[in-house]
């Protein structure tokens, strides 16, 4: 609907980011939810950790590939623009747009995999497929604010979020290496699963079907891996950020007059004394 509005006005639209948004963010979502990992999701903890650990950091960066927030800006009228504007301006989007919170949330998120809650969720019938609708939505607050409205932040910010990145390497590491380290099942189910999935289909299930020990080590294997992978893009995506900023500052400076130069020194000089 975006597309057209703009195209019936005689603008325009990349055709990439159409196919970025349906083909890589919509695709890859269906493909996370009704793949192998959604199929297997409860039988398997492998599967459940991993479609999770897709749908917050993957699946929202694809689909932002698309730039759909500009896509509302250019498509909405004058008073839908406000209304966007006054949400991408509100404490939530403010709060979440940070690597400071993505950072905090993922590893307390992550932490839940370590505990039997993650086996209530995962043999929940409610829980189940609400996961794939909320987690996306949850990873696009972290990952549209990122793309979408970084001329709110300042250099020093945007340097504070790069620093801080550096860090969420270590802390989305932590789930993962303990999941893969610890011994015991940690989510509580996992006998049951295997006795329950042995009971129905021993004759059935492939040779490479893990006990639940092994699923659970494999599950951390591929969470650390994922949580890794994912923290590069958002490196990059800072170190442009914080170059676009820093040479915007750089290009005010060089705007100024010797006069004001001069007036911004002095002032400068008298807040320091």
């Amino acid at each position: 609907m975006g597309v057209w509005r703009i195209h019936r006005r005689g603008g325009r639209w990349p055709v990439s980011r159409t196919v970025f948004f349906f083909v890589a963010g919509l695709g890859s979502w269906a493909v996370v939810s009704f793949g192998f990992l959604g199929t297997y999701s409860e039988e398997l903890r492998l599967a459940f950790t991993t479609r999770i650990a897709l749908l917050l950091f993957v699946v929202p960066a694809l689909m932002v590939l698309g730039r759909p927030v500009e896509l509302a800006r250019r498509s909405l009228g004058p008073h839908g623009s406000a209304r966007l504007e006054r949400v991408l301006s509100s404490w939530i989007v403010r709060v979440t747009g940070n690597a400071v919170f993505a950072t905090l949330f993922a590893a307390l998120a992550f932490c839940i995999f370590l505990t039997p809650l993650a086996g209530v969720l995962r043999l929940s019938p409610i829980a189940e497929p609400a996961i794939g609708i909320l987690v996306p939505a949850i990873g696009l607050l972290f990952a549209l604010p990122l793309i979408e409205n970084s001329a709110a932040r300042s250099t020093l910010f945007i340097t504070a979020e790069f620093l801080l990145a550096f860090v969420e390497l270590v802390l989305d590491a932590i789930p993962g290496v303990l999941m893969r380290l610890n011994d015991g099942i940690l989510d509580g189910v996992g006998p049951a699963i295997a006795s329950r999935v042995g009971a129905v289909a021993s004759q059935t299930l492939p040779g490479w079907w893990p006990n639940p020990l092994h699923d659970q080590h494999l599950a951390g294997d591929l969470l650390w891996f994922i949580a890794e992978i994912a923290d590069v893009p958002i490196l990059i995506l800072l170190f442009v950020r914080w170059s676009r900023l820093d040479r915007r500052d750089a290009n005010k400076m060089d705007a100024l007059s010797d006069d004001e130069m001069d007036a911004l020194t002095r002032e400068h000089l008298g807040r320091r004394s």
